[in-house]
């Protein structure tokens, strides 16, 4: 009879995790928090946002960079997953805890970009309140029958700090408590840092980002669950 793997901390925080998400869903769907905080950003006298995203290196330093650096790490993952064992031994890795890492490196940027194609929201800059052609909506509202946009939305989830917030798999591949808080660090600092300069120049709401990191979170988990199936250690 094969014995259960004992859960750590993080493991326990999947349920927890669902609960957050309903929570903040509803949160943002009832309040004009959203709105009330992208309001700071924006001058409406001149148009501009607090970012200019046309700037060539803030779009290196935050977009560009960050997305190519994360491509990057997954292809590294992979070919360490898919090589031979003496590969990993160098580095201390399992090859279980890689294919978590690397499933949560291509997943979470591709379960954002589904929700981007189902929602139909839109970006801040794209609605009237911010100069935009289009009313603002809630994701779970629906538009006004007299006044539906011609094309459809993609602004949420947020899809580049997805990339970020996804590297959050790594902290699994050692099993240091420092390691595993170097990891949930990284996964936080580069979600935040990809998904504030969005923000910042009116790409993304702060629900689209909140979101998109509670899914990175529970994403990881059950590719935790099914890689890390009962009996298997940790």
């Amino acid at each position: 009879m094969a014995m259960t793997r004992p859960l750590t901390g993080f493991d326990r925080t999947l349920g927890p995790a669902v609960l957050v998400l309903a929570v903040a869903l509803a949160c943002f769907e009832l309040t004009g928090t959203d709105l009330w905080l992208q309001d700071r950003f924006y001058d409406p006298g001149t148009g501009r946002w607090l970012v200019d995203a046309a700037d060539p290196l803030g779009r290196l330093v935050f977009y560009d960079g960050p997305k190519g650096l994360i491509i990057l790490t997954a292809v590294a993952l992979l070919v360490l997953a898919l090589g031979p064992a003496r590969w990993r031994e160098r580095w201390r890795f399992g090859r279980r805890d890689l294919w978590v890492a690397v499933l949560t490196l291509v997943s979470v940027p591709v379960l954002a970009g589904w929700g981007k194609d189902t929602t139909n929201t839109f970006c801040p800059s794209e609605i009237r309140r911010y100069g935009g052609d289009v009313p603002y909506v809630k994701v779970f509202e629906r538009y006004p029958e007299n006044d539906r946009p011609a094309r459809r939305g993609r602004g949420f989830p947020a899809g580049h700090a997805s990339g970020g917030f996804a590297l959050l798999g790594l902290m699994w591949l050692r099993r240091s408590s420092a390691w595993r808080l170097g990891g949930l660090a990284l996964g936080l600092g580069a979600g935040w840092w990809m998904g504030g300069y969005q923000m910042l120049k009116g790409a993304h709401f702060l629900s689209h980002t909140i979101v998109t990191m509670l899914l990175a979170w529970i994403v990881m988990l059950l590719w935790r669950r099914v890689v890390r199936p009962a009996g298997s250690g940790l």
